[in-house]
């Protein structure tokens, strides 16, 4: 998710932003509030549960997700924000693998296509598919504390900074 969350970033997750689930079994008692696109989600790692991993929703159910020549495209139009990035000026071909090329992909009911801001870097749904809504532990909004190990201190400019 670099550079929209750094190594060392301490974030607070809502986990009541889309409903409430009895502790430990997950079970959902109540659903209010729907994950949108763009909303940065805490869930469990599809494959490895006992993970939690954090990725920015680019589809929702029913969303169509393709992506061409390193742009995203929702329902055939561009995906429009600025959070994507691209370190790499490579782009691999489609059949390859799927990091600059991909689908079109339909994402089923009660379910997500995620994928994290650093593009080329990410490992998010282009590679191991779709986030079950059921696995959604909340939303990520802010940065509470933040270290930087590299130069042994406080990133006091991200502390209480809302995350976009």
């Amino acid at each position: 998710m670099l550079p929209t969350i750094q190594i060392g970033d301490h974030l607070f997750v809502n986990k009541l932003a889309y409903g409430m689930h009895v502790p430990f079994v997950g079970v959902e008692v109540a659903r209010w509030g729907r994950v949108q696109r763009g909303d940065i989600v805490v869930f469990r790692y599809p494959k490895d549960p006992g993970k939690d991993y954090i990725k920015r929703v680019v589809g929702v159910a029913g969303d169509v997700v393709e992506g061409r020549d390193k742009k995203v495209f929702i329902n055939g139009k561009p995906e429009n924000h600025r959070f994507g990035i691209h370190k790499d000026p490579h782009i691999i071909p489609l059949g390859l693998q799927p990091r600059d090329n991909f689908g079109p992909i339909t994402v089923p009911p009660n379910s997500l296509f995620v994928m994290g801001d650093n593009r080329d870097y990410s490992s998010d749904s282009r590679f191991w598919g779709f986030v079950q809504l059921q696995n959604v532990k909340g939303k990520a909004f802010i940065i509470y504390w933040s270290w930087d190990k590299d130069n042994f201190g406080v990133r006091w400019r991200r502390i209480g900074d809302l995350l976009k």
